[in-house]
């Protein structure tokens, strides 16, 4: 359900057992399965035509597993001190902790954040959503100054090369150049650090 939530976040229209299995790094078999033992339960809607959405119950569910996630992320990075290449992976474990008040006692005691640690949103216990920046680096004319309000890419191996820029959540950006032949560009990092990244690299960040 957390996967569908996803992609539908991520603007895909149709929602494939393939697109799923991709997203999960698990075999379209299981998630064949899965699709069925979800629309048994109401919790998704299913069509060969049309794809997985979820239903009112569902996607109720899904944002009360991405809410925990992402407080987890926050508490892991703040408190005790995980860098956020690696949060990702402990909250997955966290998430699935079943207790009533757990959530909202997390949140409360983070002084109720609004993005986790890659600037993702996070759900409020009423289930609202914080608005979600939608501009990448790629887009932003040369000679303008941005500010990283989020990571596209989480993976870890982008997550600590973002890291050796010393580029995080909120750090400004300004495009020097950008260059025709392989679309890369050249960028200011803050005041001092000059270097060239690529079209990859400027969409898979999130700036304002």
């Amino acid at each position: 359900m957390k996967a569908i939530y996803r992609l539908s976040q991520k603007g895909l229209d149709k929602i494939t057992p393939t697109a799923l299995a991709e997203e999960m790094s698990i075999n379209a078999a299981s998630v064949v399965d899965m699709i069925r033992k979800l629309s048994d339960k109401k919790l998704i809607n299913y069509d060969k035509q049309k794809g997985a959405k979820l239903t009112a119950q569902g996607n109720k569910i899904a944002l009360d597993i991405v809410r925990k996630h992402r407080l987890w992320e926050v508490f892991l990075l703040e408190k005790l001190g995980y860098s956020w290449d690696v949060v990702h992976e402990i909250a997955e474990q966290l998430e699935h902790i079943k207790h009533e008040e757990l959530a909202d006692r997390l949140d409360k005691f983070l002084g109720y954040p609004e993005y986790d640690p890659h600037g993702d949103p996070i759900p409020n216990a009423k289930g609202e959503i914080p608005s979600i920046a939608n501009t990448l680096l790629s887009e932003i004319e040369v000679g303008k100054t941005c500010q990283v309000t989020a990571v596209k890419d989480t993976s870890a191996v982008f997550l600590q090369y973002l890291e050796q820029l010393s580029i995080k959540i909120g750090t400004k950006i300004k495009v020097l150049e950008k260059i025709p032949f392989d679309a890369s560009m050249a960028v200011q990092i803050e005041k001092d650090v000059k270097t060239t990244v690529s079209k990859k690299f400027a969409e898979s960040l999130f700036v304002s």
